[in-house]
């Protein structure tokens, strides 16, 4: 399906979040950090800076049949080798080939320059500093489909294929440093944007996971797990994609990441679609009702699988269900659908990168559920890690822009003063893992519907 965004409400919402958080907290920041969902593109007139199109949301699979093609074809490979990932619709660059092809007149805009893409951190940098800069960095830059992932720059070869000239996209910076002054009018004062980085890849900075083999999850709309590999590319024969993520400082990296389309937003469809809970804090309580699902297993495949099937034409699937399913039995089935998908990412990870991980940290608004963190462990049989401040995205994105701005002289002092809570394999551990092969059982069932289909073109 298609999902869209307004920029205009995105800019919007973001400044009505931010002048509420300064008046609430009564301090005037030293310096602005921002953190963002990546992959989602944006075009808009260069001069005025007006959308001329909706926002394509990273979730959006109306590229699905384009980027079949191109998997099949020679450049499949290629595009694999140069940017670590595989080729899906959830990266920008075929939605920036469906809007030159879509809209009317954009092509020769942006070939005249009037014209330029951007995923959300450029939009955002581009309107707080009024046009004045027109920048991203290395990890956003890093899911566009059009970086080269080892020379750390824009592509040619890419940027031929999908028709994208390379003046119509931002400049690529460090995470931590310098990214223009917000205009004072935004916030109440001028402010120096001083780090930016992708949702996931601040949230791996937040966690304090800078060195080599250390590793979160991060429970939000969907699941996102990375493990750093440091400066050293690694290579995925499980479906893993290959990123950028940042060092002590900053400086770009490279990490392991496993996409799980769907976490928390199957909560959202059960309260929103299906009426069956209030608020997603509900989820806990009922879990905890039924000793289990009854049988009820619950792939939230809605906009297909990601890491580390890559099957873009499954959909949602709920198999077992009986004259005895009731609510709860629900409600627990998509809260161990986010354990059991992150245990798919995670075992294939470890395998990749020939590890075995001693604890994984954990952060992200479904983090704050102790039984799904309990859960987590039992299934995984290491022990969770979860953080007194569990948005650490936002953090990470303050952390970069404060190192960068002399808040901390290093990153160790930022990190200093955070407390975990460790949740640990249980007495119910045993049962739990012996339900994995349940989950395998209705994924492959997922996977059988898709390609039972027909293909799009």
């Amino acid at each position: 399906g298609q999902v869209e965004h307004e920029p205009e409400e995105i800019f919007r919402k973001t400044l009505e979040a931010a002048r509420e958080a300064l008046q609430q907290a009564k301090v005037v920041p030293q310096a602005l950090g921002i953190t963002n969902q990546r992959e989602t593109v944006c075009v808009w007139d260069r001069k005025t800076g007006r959308p001329l199109h909706r926002a394509i949301v990273w979730q959006d699979r109306r590229t699905a049949g384009r980027c079949a093609r191109l998997a099949a074809s020679p450049a499949g490979a290629r595009i694999r080798k140069r940017t670590g990932l595989v080729l899906d619709p959830y990266f920008s660059a075929t939605k920036i080939e469906w809007l030159q092809e879509h809209v009317p007149g954009l092509r020769k805009r942006v070939r005249d320059g009037d014209a330029v893409f951007g995923t959300i951190d450029t939009w955002l940098l581009f309107r707080l500093t009024n046009g004045a800069t027109f920048a991203t960095d290395h990890t956003n830059a890093s899911r566009t489909m059009l970086y080269d992932i080892d020379a750390r720059a824009w592509d040619a070869d890419l940027l031929r294929l999908f028709k994208v000239p390379v003046h119509a996209l931002a400049e690529i910076r460090a995470s931590s440093g310098a990214f223009g002054t917000c205009g004072g009018e935004h916030l109440g004062t001028e402010l120096p944007i001083t780090g930016v980085a992708g949702d996931q890849q601040a949230a791996l900075f937040g966690q304090g996971c800078w060195r080599a083999g250390q590793a979160k999850n991060t429970y939000g709309t969907g699941a996102f797990l990375l493990l750093n590999t440091g400066g050293k590319r690694p290579a995925s024969k499980h479906g893993l994609l290959v990123t950028v993520a940042c060092g002590p400082t900053g400086a770009p990296v490279y990490a392991l990441e496993g996409s799980v389309f769907i976490a928390g937003a199957a909560l959202q469809w059960l309260r929103d679609g299906l009426g069956l809970i209030t608020r997603a804090a509900e989820s806990e309580q009922l879990a905890r009702e039924v000793s289990d699902t009854g049988g009820v297993v619950f792939v939230p495949a809605f906009v297909g699988l990601g890491a580390p099937h890559w099957e873009a034409r499954a959909r949602g699937t709920i198999v077992g269900i009986t004259r005895g399913t009731r609510k709860a039995h629900l409600v627990r089935a998509a809260l161990e659908a986010m354990a059991f998908s992150t245990k798919e990412v995670l075992d294939a990870m470890t395998a990749d990168a020939h590890l075995r991980l001693a604890a994984l940290r954990v952060d992200g608004g479904a983090a704050a559920n102790d039984w799904l963190m309990q859960f987590q462990a039992d299934l995984l049989g290491v022990p969770v890690a979860r953080p007194d401040v569990v948005e650490t995205t936002a953090l990470g994105a303050a952390g970069l822009a404060g190192l960068a701005a002399g808040v901390w002289r290093r990153p160790e002092e930022f990190l200093a003063g955070r407390e975990f809570r460790r949740f640990t394999p249980g007495p119910d551990a045993a049962a739990v893992r012996a339900r994995h092969p349940e989950w395998g059982r209705a994924v492959a069932a997922a996977l059988h519907w898709a390609a039972a289909g027909p293909r799009r073109r």
